[in-house]
């Protein structure tokens, strides 16, 4: 030791006194403090955990002091405790013991209890909601029978390699969450729970399930997802009240034929499994609404005959090689059909009967032409067509989307309707050809003869034709009502007023048009098994005694005049075909030797109420007319409609200017109501009556505001008023507590006021994309209801583009950081 260094005295206890500053000379450098001095011990009464490694075993004392006083208190106040993620291996044993009462209750009088009233014993509740999940339990106690008042058990997220077969006692449990555990089993017991309506076993070790789980009658949710589940078994169609089945990623190679005895099945998810194909009668699941079968080995699609309520159908990665025409027709509901990574060579043309098919993807086919009917799909707003090798369309045309293609194809349409609808010379030379070759061999001769086609065969006379439908017309108007008094005894039931435009009125027309009529009524060629024959109604019509008669029997015939016997059944349907096309369609006729109707009666013609499609209207409740340009829709349409229950009204894609008078018959039953791309410049206020409805559509219209009774629409979920000449969020909006989705993208609005969207409490998405927006508020950050928001296509600086890609939580958060304190 050097002679500067002084050692240290120590005292009684052998520690070296502490040296303050004022014994250290000015200038010399502070010494380190002594390791000897950290030694002191410490006399906090908190435990010091930096010493424990961070992996070790869980103790049972550990995982009994994670429930901890303040939490029993709660659950036994609450009925409900929360476990979850705190590591625990073990279950408290205390926690099954929850419901009885304490020992400090039991011996506590009624004096002790009356002052510490929240502890006392009836205002307790059994526990009913437990939460153990995602931690690292192995097993579960048989004293979980203890817990008879659970009706939420959630497990999931464990280390569970088996069950007690006491959780069968568990008798009021109604969810039970198993998902994401090693099980390859379950107890017998579980299959016996009564009330048992969700079940999750996703993401286990299971290679089948217990044929047994059919006695859960009451199960509504299934989700046995990414398993090595290889066959389901044969009962599992008593589960009647199922309305889920989730079984993708899986080995399913075949599905059992009960599977289809699900009646009140709505969704079903069969992805990524083995399947080679899917059972004829699918249409018995009548309530089916979305089906995904991707990554499977099909190679052909069922007809789906019946499944009339299935809106989506996601079969891309498959094997499939057509698309069956019966399918189309079967499914007119459907929303999102999903055919990409095929092997599809041809699109049928009855796709155009997905009348309400929102997004259509033929991405990686084979499919070298795309049908013209495409184009008539009013509702098609996504058609993804990539990675085919179509060569009747530019690939910059295809480049440039849906709306490109679509027009390219309305385009090629409206060119193929002008040459199949031609008058020259040689067009009317084949296609009378063709019809002299279809007529029985004793007429062929006198074809020509009897219709006296020479002044008409090969200009048909446009001025005459005009002529000649405005005579039929009027005097068809004049005659309706007395035909209908004189077709009234002989029938049953009493017939409504619309029912006269079905019985055609016998004009007076020159001998031309009755060799138009003989030509009809001889032709009977190959294809007459495929027209409509004259229905009891027709026949009636037909006994009237006039020079018409013939041609008004064989007009009904051209019109699709169709009515099964008993007109109490009959229920009309909104012809969707002009003249001319539904004459073609009836093929009794070439098109281009038809008469055309008159311009003024062309709504008229588009707006008859058919009865032939009885069927189809009274089962899938929607009343839809696309694409016809209808300016007007008489009453009686609505009229007939709401005498059907019919909820969702679709006029999409015409030229309405106000919303037709006659929806006031429906404002009880409408729940969906669609009348974009039309000419709507003003809303009536009669829209307020509305009840019922969850859906509205005014998109693409000339709207400039609302009128203040739509704030009444509670039940309003979702409007669409984009693309409109909005300047402003109509006031009426901010009245909406009910609205969780608002698309007012592509109009004029110059300003958002905040305070207003605040009133809207639900509301989740806000699209306002493409308007004039200047500036956005920093308040609105603060609006966390908003998941989903839109601001691409606005003028304002602020957020910049790059803020505004990064999504919604990007933008809100950016907004709040700018909040003034």
């Amino acid at each position: 030791m050097s002679n500067n260094q002084q050692q240290l005295p120590s005292n009684a206890d052998g520690f070296a006194p502490i040296v303050t500053a004022s014994r250290i000379p000015r200038g010399a450098a502070r010494p380190r403090q002594s390791t000897i001095a950290t030694a002191r011990p410490s006399f906090s009464p908190r435990m010091n955990h930096s010493f424990l490694p961070v992996f070790h075993e869980r103790a049972s004392a550990e995982d009994a002091a994670l429930l901890t006083p303040t939490l029993w208190k709660q659950a036994r106040k609450s009925g409900a405790l929360s476990l979850q993620n705190k590591g625990m291996a073990r279950v408290p044993e205390r926690l099954y013991d929850i419901n009885d009462a304490d020992e400090d209750s039991k011996t506590a009088n009624l004096e002790e209890l009356s002052l510490n009233e929240d502890d006392a014993w009836w205002n307790q509740q059994p526990l009913n909601h437990l939460d153990l999940s995602s931690n690292a339990l192995t097993h579960i106690s048989p004293k979980i029978e203890n817990l008879s008042t659970l009706t939420v058990l959630l497990l999931h997220d464990n280390a569970l390699v088996a069950l007690p077969p006491q959780i069968g006692k568990l008798e009021k449990l109604v969810r039970l969450n198993l998902s994401h555990n090693k099980l390859n089993e379950l107890p017998p017991d579980l299959f016996s729970l009564p009330e048992l309506r969700h079940l999750n076993i996703s993401h286990n070790e299971f290679i089948e399930l217990n044929p047994d789980i059919s006695n859960l009658h009451m199960l509504e949710f299934l989700d046995a997802s990414n398993n090595n589940i290889k066959s389901l078994p044969g009962g599992i169609g008593f589960l009647v009240r199922l309305t889920a089945l989730l079984l993708p990623n899986n080995h399913i190679k075949e599905l059992p034929p009960d599977i289809v005895n699900l009646r009140s099945l709505q969704k079903l998810d069969l992805m990524k499994n083995d399947l080679v194909d899917l059972p004829e009668d699918m249409g018995l699941l009548r309530k089916l609404q979305c089906l995904y079968i991707q990554h499977n080995d099909i190679k052909e699609l069922p007809s789906f005959e019946g499944n009339e309520t299935l809106n989506e159908l996601h079969a891309s990665n498959n094997y499939i090689e057509r698309v069956p025409k019966d399918l189309c027709s079967n499914l007119p509901h459907l929303k999102i059909f999903d055919l990409r990574d095929n092997k599809i060579a041809q699109l049928p043309d009855e796709i155009c009967l997905m009348r309400n098919l929102n997004r259509l993807d033929i991405s990686n086919n084979s499919i070298s032409v795309l049908p013209v009917t495409l184009s008539s799909l009013a509702h098609l707003i996504s058609l993804q067509v990539e990675g085919n090798p179509i060569k009747t369309i530019r690939r910059d045309i295809i480049q440039c989307g849906t709306a490109r293609i679509l027009k390219t194809l309305q385009e090629r349409a409206q060119t193929k309707d002008r040459e199949v609808g031609g008058t020259d010379a040689n067009s009317v030379a084949v296609a009378e050809s063709q019809m002299q070759d279809q007529l029985p061999a004793g007429n062929v001769d006198n074809y020509r003869q009897r219709q006296q086609v020479a002044p008409v065969q090969a200009n048909y006379n446009l001025e005459y034709e005009r002529q000649f439908q405005s005579q039929q017309f009027m005097q068809q108007q004049q005659l309706q009502q007395q035909q209908l008094q004189q077709l009234e005894p002989q029938q049953s039931t009493r017939l409504p007023a619309y029912y006269a435009q079905f019985t055609h009125p016998a004009p007076q027309f020159n001998p031309q048009a009755q060799q138009l009529n003989s030509l009809a009524s001889q032709f009977n060629g190959p294809t007459a098994q495929f027209r409509p024959q004259p229905s009891q109604f027709d026949l009636q019509a037909s006994q009237f005694n006039s020079p018409g008669a013939q041609f008004n029997s064989q007009t009904s015939l051209i019109n699709g005049f169709m009515s099964p016997p008993g007109y109490g059944q009959c229920m009309p349907q909104v012809q969707q075909l002009n003249y001319r096309q539904a004459v073609a369609h009836a093929q009794l006729l070439a098109p281009h030797i038809l008469p055309q109707p008159h311009q003024e009666s062309a709504d008229f013609m588009r707006t008859d109420v058919q009865p032939r499609w009885v069927y189809k209207l009274r089962h899938t409740r929607t009343l839809a007319v696309n694409l016809e340009g209808l300016t007007h829709v008489p009453d009686h349409v609505f009229e007939i409609a709401a005498s059907e229950n019919v909820h969702v009204i679709d006029f999409a894609r015409n030229q309405l200017k106000q919303l037709p008078n006659g929806l006031q018959h429906m404002s009880k039953l409408v729940t969906e109501l669609v009348l974009s791309h039309n000419t709507i410049s003003v809303v009536q206020p009669f829209i307020s009556q509305f009840t019922r409805i969850a859906y509205l559509n005014l998109s693409n219209n000339l709207l400039t505001d609302l009128p203040h009774e739509f704030g009444v629409l509670n039940t309003l979920r979702e409007l669409n008023i984009g693309n409109n000449r909005l300047t402003f969020i109509p006031k009426a909006l901010y009245e909406l507590q009910g609205l969780e989705i608002l698309l007012a993208s592509d109009n004029h609005i110059k300003a958002l006021n905040v305070a207003g969207l605040e009133n809207m409490g639900r509301l989740n998405t806000l699209d306002l994309r493409n308007n004039d927006i200047e500036s956005i508020p920093p308040i609105l950050g603060n609006l966390t209801n908003i998941t989903h928001l839109e601001l691409v296509g606005n003028p304002f600086r602020q957020p910049r583009h790059q803020i505004l890609m990064k999504g919604t939580d990007a933008i809100m958060s950016y907004l709040r950081d700018r909040i003034p304190i």
